[in-house]
């Protein structure tokens, strides 16, 4: 059952076989974004048996209210947020936060969330533009939330950054401004997908509801060449274990 809260004012899936020739073009101040916040944390744990990732620290500010700022000064003025894991906590703090210059819609999941994918599925009759920003709650950067594309012919366009130590693999080759799948470019150098991207409702068209990640999803769009991306070399931390969540206070974020 899904529940939808106005906060306050603060599969295999089957593509189309060809990119909508009514794009809607939209200036970065009109996207809407969602924050993909519903995840259990467990590599986190025990923090997060508590305290649900959301609202961990760094900086002397949670997660969420880092993402929150930086659409706000992104000019973007609606957000969807996914919760499940701790939901009530989340929920009370948006609702303590009230920025005031950004709407805030609350789309809640059951207990055990409904992975990537399926959490924005289930939140894309909610999302008020087409394309949509879409941030994981569980990075830190410093990346300017105004820079990223605001018009996109492919389904979704990616930011990408260095492989971190914990993911020397890498998700994709960056061919220009192409993505590649691993196995199409083996002697490239590969990047990792930074939790940052642009996405066109369309690329969720043919999914059934339920459970699902973006990953399988991501890298069948790779290889249909339906993707596009950029690499960002500033700042950017991925708050998923203890030891990186410390490395992340240690440094600071502002």
């Amino acid at each position: 059952m899904e529940t939808w809260l106005i906060i306050g004012t603060r599969s295999p899936c089957r593509y189309p076989k060809t990119a909508s020739s009514t794009q809607t073009r939209l200036s970065i101040k009109m996207l809407s974004a969602m924050i993909l916040a519903a995840g259990r944390g467990r590599r986190l744990a025990p923090i997060t048996d508590k305290t649900p990732k959301p609202l961990l620290e760094v900086g002397g500010k949670t997660l969420i209210d880092h993402h929150l700022d930086a659409l706000i000064e992104a000019g973007i003025t609606h957000v969807v947020v996914n919760v499940a894991h701790l939901s009530d906590q989340i929920v009370k703090h948006l609702r303590s936060v009230n920025p005031g210059s950004i709407e805030v819609v609350i789309s809640e999941e059951p207990p055990d969330a409904l992975e990537t994918g399926g959490g924005i599925l289930q939140a894309l009759d909610k999302i008020k533009s087409d394309p949509f920003l879409v941030l994981n709650g569980d990075v830190l950067t410093d990346l300017d939330l105004s820079s990223v594309p605001d018009q996109i012919e492919d389904l979704a366009h990616l930011i990408l950054v260095a492989n971190p130590v914990h993911h020397p693999r890498g998700d994709f080759v960056l061919d220009g401004d192409r993505l590649r799948a691993l196995a199409d470019k083996k002697d490239q150098a590969t990047l990792t997908y930074a939790g940052i991207g642009v996405y066109r409702k369309a690329f969720f068209s043919g999914c059934a509801p339920g459970r699902f990640g973006l990953g399988p999803l991501l890298k069948k769009a790779a290889r249909e060449d339906r993707l596009s991306g950029s690499l960002y070399e500033g700042r950017w931390i991925d708050i998923g274990t203890p030891e990186r969540l410390k490395a992340a206070r240690a440094t600071g974020h502002r």
